[in-house]
């Protein structure tokens, strides 16, 4: 959730309607800083109302919430559900007070759900932690067993035997193995001394490692100017374009332009974080983004390291955690249920100036004050800017570029960054400054502004202190604070990047796994922010943790500008759609794209594909207002568009019924739940309309639950007959679709073709994704795994 929760816009907006005029004008008019002078003091008769909103987010460490997770770990592991089960000890872990022993005891648990599902490096992590953590003694011999299997697992015979020492040691120490569990111990000793000297005598062969799967790197080379980005790109500015990159030479498809690390990134919670009602409980084992990734670094979490002082943040190392605490968290920790409920732009608004630094927030503020006085002389700054291209000195003086003309992805360039301050509208700005203003009165009253001013030590950490001021105001480095924090709120909403990730749809135990990108975490890229938007654009950006890749999507010959797609894609909406959309971003695109659907009598592919058809006669229905007309002569029938797009709405709910039959294991229902929705769609959708393909997936989906390969590759080549006319053979949803097929003749050991399918999908998915990316590794794990059947079955495929 990017902006508030809309309890908190409402009171805002209520707030600014009972606003004296006056006041209004004056607010609408004025600068970040005069914004602040102006609307400082009028948060006070809302703060009553933040406060209650701000306990419906649960942050703080609950130990009946800790005993509630930790038995409903103790109930799946119990039914072998043992990722759901170290999901949920990770919860328990999260509300567990640091150093209790409680907390050893979900470590300890965790660590038998890792082992179970094979991961033997991060069960030794969760080990140590544990004994750490202080597990109890009692209990000891039965995790140190487990310690030594996970090593005679990975091959460590001297630390396994070294381990089965320690606990043969612990019992002849404490000699109370006499009752029935404690002869299981022994018999699983004995059993572990035996493995473990059969492996010394008889020494597995070492796997030989795939050298048939070549990883390709990128062909390379740093550009001076722009940091992070390829030598094949310059930095340009006009008056029209502003500050944009062009190709230096001609660049190939799947070539490496920018290779950029978030100056700042901040994970977005999801939905679940924030009850409807302070009374209800946040107790559920439903896990979200904020559950699974580390908070830091954005990795998938196996077994998280909970945060020291609050149930939410949640890390996959010490060290991440450690690093956070040291660069942010110490100050946010205890502003959890405030940030969560002002969203993520404000959390990013104050993660960016704390990484920041108070030193260069203060510098930039005051340099910004300097410049005020151009605000009012567009002619002059305009003219001044002009002139940069122009001059000797290249790109210095261009906006975010240092003294030695390099842009670099660093505090000055998110400064620089436009924030559009008089373009948002005056009710946005109020919102932005009171939710600023809020955040900042809570660290003060917090006794926080010392931490935020980088005058207290790093590792120093105790409860709340009480804020000696009384009279409201914020102290004036606080206000300087605010004054960046505002400009970066109003910044995100042209320059915010989302971090996707492809995330598994359903439960990804299937030999098929589907997967959709998923918004991940919101974040500054001060270069990637360099590129202007088109709806058709000439590259594709990805993404691994924190870091963004931009490659070529197409060829792009030298001097062609380099375009991003801000999220309306021609592929995916027609131009009025994409023109309200892009209105957020305060320009009006003008896209070769656009231009072809405004300018002339050319239509949309959305429109041309996305079309009805007539219900009588199947031919396609012509485009109107109110009324659609067969375009067929010899045919008179008429439909409403209401009509025809009620019937739509229906045909998705009733596919929507068909994956739950699915998810619930009932696949043979939903097959012929989707035969009668495919049958129904016919009647009234044209045969190239996107959901035509999507059903044509879904079934494709259930065969191959069923494990009915033939009859899953056939309807799924169908689907990808209709997502290539709509994006295009070289697209990234071509490549999904490709992966996705080349798992299903795999599966079928449909050989040649599923050789010639991983082929095409690798040549797709490596220009948008890169060769490391995980898709191509899979492709080629599956290519090696097939070249190495034996001959006589290769022939029969």
């Amino acid at each position: 959730m990017a902006l508030p929760v809309e309890e908190w816009r409402l009171c805002v907006a209520r707030r600014w309607a009972a606003l004296e005029p006056a006041l209004r004008e004056q607010l609408a008019a004025a600068s970040l800083h005069d914004t602040l002078r102006l609307g400082c003091g009028l948060l006070r008769p809302e703060a009553a109302a933040l406060r209650r909103l701000c306990r419906r987010a649960r942050v703080s460490k609950e130990p009946a919430a800790a005993r509630f997770y930790r038995e409903e770990g103790n109930r799946l592991f119990g039914r072998r559900h043992y990722g759901a089960a170290a999901r949920l000890y990770s919860q328990a872990a999260s509300h567990e007070l640091p150093g209790s022993p409680e907390v050893s005891v979900c470590f300890a648990n965790r660590s038998a759900a890792l082992f179970h599902l094979g991961c033997f490096e991060v069960c030794l992590d969760d080990i140590a932690r544990a004994e750490s953590h202080g597990y109890p003694d009692r209990l000891l011999p039965k995790v140190l067993l487990r310690k030594a299997e996970c090593l005679l697992c990975l091959g460590r015979l001297q630390d396994a035997a070294d381990a089965l020492g320690v606990v043969e040691n612990k019992i002849a120490m404490d000699g109370f193995m006499t009752g029935p569990t404690q002869q299981v111990l022994l018999k699983k000793l004995s059993q572990l001394k035996i493995k473990i000297h059969e492996r010394e005598n008889c020494p597995e062969p070492a796997q030989e490692t795939c050298g048939d799967i070549q990883r390709k790197s990128d062909i390379w080379e740093e550009n001076d100017s722009i940091s992070g980005a390829s030598s094949s790109l310059s930095l340009n500015f006009d008056i029209e374009r502003g500050r944009h990159l062009v190709a230096s030479q001609d660049i190939l498809p799947g070539q490496s332009l920018l290779k950029e690390e978030a100056f700042v990134s901040v994970l977005c919670p999801g939905e679940s974080h924030l009850l409807r009602d302070s009374t209800e409980t946040a107790w559920d084992t439903h896990s979200t983004n904020a559950d699974l990734y580390c908070h830091r670094c954005l990795r998938q979490l196996l077994a998280s390291v909970p945060c020291r002082g609050c149930s939410y943040a949640k890390y996959c190392s010490q060290n991440c955690a450690d690093v956070a605490w040291e660069q942010y968290h110490r100050t946010e920790c205890s502003l959890g249920a405030l940030l969560l409920t002002l969203g993520v732009f404000c959390h990013v608004a104050l993660r960016t100036v704390l990484l920041a630094g108070f030193a260069e927030v203060s510098r930039l503020v005051e340099w910004s004050h300097n410049g005020e006085k151009d605000r009012h002389n567009p002619e002059a700054r305009c003219r001044r800017l002009s002139e940069v291209p122009d001059t000797r000195a290249g790109t210095r003086g261009i906006p975010g570029c240092n003294d030695n003309g390099q842009y670099q992805s660093s505090y000055q360039a998110v400064f620089n960054l436009l924030a559009h301050s008089e373009k948002h509208s005056p009710e946005h700005k109020f919102l932005c400054m009171l939710s600023v203003v809020a955040i900042c009165k809570q660290l003060q009253e917090a006794g926080l502004e010392a931490a935020v001013l980088n005058q207290e030590s790093a590792d120093k950490w105790s409860k709340p202190k009480t804020c000696e001021k009384t009279s409201g105001e914020l102290s004036p480095e606080l206000t300087t604070m605010a004054e960046a924090m505002l400009r970066h709120l109003l910044q995100l909403q042209c320059n915010a990047q989302a971090i996707t990730v492809m995330q598994e749809l359903g439960s990804g135990d299937g030999a098929v796994v589907n997967k959709k990108p998923v918004r991940l975490a919101t974040a500054f890229f001060p270069v990637l922010s360099l590129l202007n938007h088109s709806c058709c654009p000439n590259i594709s950006v990805s993404f691994s943790g924190t870091a963004a890749t931009v490659r070529a999507s197409q060829p792009i010959p030298s001097g062609q500008e380099i375009f991003h797609c801000y999220g309306p894609h021609r592929c995916r909406m027609r131009v009025a759609e994409r023109q309200q959309l892009l209105s957020q971003y305060f320009f009006e695109c003008r896209c070769q794209a656009c231009l072809d659907e405004l300018e002339s009598d050319v239509k949309s592919v959305v429109s041309v594909r996305n079309s009805f058809c007539c219900p009588s006669c199947r031919a396609p229905m012509q485009v109107g207002e109110d009324m659609l007309s067969c375009s067929n002569e010899a045919c008179e029938i008429s439909v409403s568009r209401e009509s025809l797009s009620h019937r739509l709405r229906d045909l998705q709910q009733q596919i929507k019924k068909a994956l739950e039959l699915l998810r619930s294991g009932k696949a043979d229902q939903a097959i012929k739940m989707l035969l009668k929705c495919q049958m129904d769609a016919g009647n009234f959708l044209s045969p190239k309309h996107l959901l035509m393909g999507e059903m044509e997936d879904h079934l494709a989906q259930v065969y191959a639950t069923l494990g009915k390969w033939q009859e899953a590759a056939r309807h799924l080549e169908r689907s990808i007959e209709i997502v290539e006319m709509h994006h295009g053979p070289s697209s990234i949803e071509i490549g999904h679709e490709l992966f996705k097929l080349a798992q299903i003749l795999f599966n079928g050991f449909a050989v040649s073709e599923a050789l010639s399918t991983i082929q095409r999908a690798e040549e797709v998915l490596s220009v948008h994704c890169g060769p490391q990316s995980t898709q191509i590794q899979e492709l080629q794990e599956m290519k090696t795994c097939l070249l190495e059947l034996p001959r006589s079955m290769l022939q029969r495929t």
